[in-house]
């Protein structure tokens, strides 16, 4: 087989803890924000955004600094979103190559994608680069990309790239022209190997690369060969894939303590539009969601929404959402949220050409969802006969669509029986113990065909009192009225009753 020639792509993102807590905060957008790491009064800015750096603001800085500046908003830094965010970002670089290697460090996210052998899907490099940009811009974060045939070439080119400067290219062979110019801390240098190369002059990597092998190993001891084939862009690297789950979840944690549902479904709506976005990557929709609230107190409030079919309609999920929470409020304040979604296929209900019109799911959901709020969860549905010959006894499911062929309707000479609630005494003259006459509503019929007896009143499978007897027959008057019944005989309290009329 025909070796194929090695490309990598790198995904870079600066201020990964303050895209991360931002990324669902459009109103914090065109705000300068900080982020603080730290336990007081001990707390630095580990990440900012532009808006910040703009202002004058640099990581490192002390809280009592920041408090100079005005209009500043101080954001805590969060862990978990960022580990959620990083799934994110991991994902959506897994859309364009299976072969992902993460190389993050403290604050900064950088995936190295395996991307030779797919021009033929995504184009050339820089089209490749753009579309893996725009993907990841659809999340909420902002990144550059940078391809070579270099895996460590790419990384430094990466760390490089100047403010406004989102794509780079490198031909393959010109990666040491390439990395010339840029400062030598983008090799990942030690700080003991920054004083030392600022006192020996060194600032850029074309003059680390200009220094001879020997005598700089003789320097700075084994580590000096490494950084001299970086700086060449000529550093092997054994490239270790990673296997990335595709999760539909989404978490935020708030700053202060939150009663109102209308605040609450507000931030709800960006993250459900961040899960949409990525189930239509896959060409998929939600199935469900699942609400989590974290409390006040350390209590969860969780609740599920499953509607009828699968869909991407983000109002039709925030309604259905606003009215389960609306029913089931949560017991306390809310400190954070967190989704789940389950992803399902994005299948339509297909008709017969003379099936009857189906309401729109999306509305049914909402309709029975208000009703639902106003009766109760386990008494919306469709009566189901339970598997019992116990008269009158059925359970509730809830409603579904079909999305197969609907069964045809085969027509049937099969009568059916309107039970009457409550079953109407009556009087049964019987002889050689068999009903002879029945007395129904003033009129005496006269029994002539009949079926019987069977026991009801208990399950099958269990050996339980059997107490009633039934009957179905034909009994005609004498002015030629016609009755068919279902009779039924209760052995306890010895009484007959018309447990039903036949249409």
């Amino acid at each position: 087989m025909k070796h194929m020639p090695e490309l990598y792509a790198c995904i870079y993102v600066r201020e990964l803890p303050a895209q991360a807590l931002l990324r669902l905060r459009p109103e914090l957008i065109d705000k300068p924000c900080i982020v603080l790491e730290g336990e007081a009064p001990g707390q630095i800015v580990c990440s900012l955004n532009t808006r910040a750096r703009l202002l004058g603001l640099r990581q490192g800085m002390t809280k009592v600094e920041v408090e100079t500046f005005e209009e500043v908003i101080v954001l805590q830094r969060s862990v978990k979103t960022e580990s959620a965010v990083r799934s994110v970002l991991l994902e959506c670089a897994g859309a364009f190559s299976p072969r992902l290697e993460d190389r993050s460090v403290n604050g900064i996210f950088i995936c190295a994608v395996d991307v030779a052998g797919t021009e033929g899907l995504f184009g050339p490099p820089q089209l490749l680069s753009k579309l893996v940009r725009q993907r990841i811009r659809s999340v909420g974060v902002v990144a550059s990309v940078t391809v070579s045939s270099n895996l460590n070439a790419a990384i430094c080119l990466a760390r490089g790239l100047k403010h406004g400067v989102a794509i780079q290219v490198v031909t393959r062979g010109d990666e040491a022209k390439a990395l010339a110019a840029l400062p030598v801390l983008v090799l990942g240098i030690t700080p003991s190997q920054v004083e030392t190369f600022s006192v020996w002059g060194i600032r850029n990597v074309a003059a680390l690369a200009a220094l001879p092998e020997k005598s700089l190993i003789a320097r700075l001891g084994q580590d000096a060969k490494r950084l001299l084939q970086l700086a060449n862009g000529t550093r092997p690297h054994l490239f270790q894939p990673i296997d990335i789950p595709f999760v539909l979840e989404e978490q935020i944690e708030l700053d202060f303590p939150l009663d109102d549902l209308e605040s609450l479904l507000f931030g709800v709506s960006t993250m459900l539009e961040q899960l949409i976005v990525r189930a239509k990557s896959r060409v998929l929709a939600l199935a469900s969601v699942t609400i989590t609230l974290r409390l006040d107190g350390g209590g969860l409030h969780e609740r599920k929404v499953n509607p009828r079919v699968p869909t991407n309609e983000k109002q039709l999920w925030v309604k259905l959402l606003h009215l389960d929470l609306e029913g089931h409020p949560p017991p306390a304040s809310i400190l954070g949220v967190h989704l789940f979604a389950e992803p399902g296929a994005t299948s339509k209900v297909q008709l017969g050409l003379f099936s009857p019109q189906l309401p729109e799911p999306g509305k049914l959901d909402v309709t029975l969802a208000r009703i639902t709020a106003i009766v109760g969860e386990n008494n919306v549905g469709q009566a189901v006969l339970d598997d019992t010959l116990r008269a009158s006894d059925f359970h509730v499911e809830p409603f579904s669509i079909a999305t197969a062929e609907p069964t045809p309707i085969q027509k049937s000479s099969t009568l059916c029986l309107r039970v009457l609630r409550p079953a109407e005494r009556t009087r049964v003259d019987i002889q050689r113990g068999l009903p002879q006459q029945v007395h129904f509503r003033s009129r005496c019929y006269l029994i002539q065909e009949a079926y019987g007896p069977w026991l009801s009143g208990g399950d099958w499978w269990n050996e339980a009192v059997w107490g009633n007897e039934q009957w179905d027959f034909v009994g005609k008057a004498s002015d030629n009225a016609m009755l068919v019944c279902r009779l039924a005989r209760d052995f306890i309290a010895n009484e007959w009753r018309v447990a039903g009329l036949y249409d």
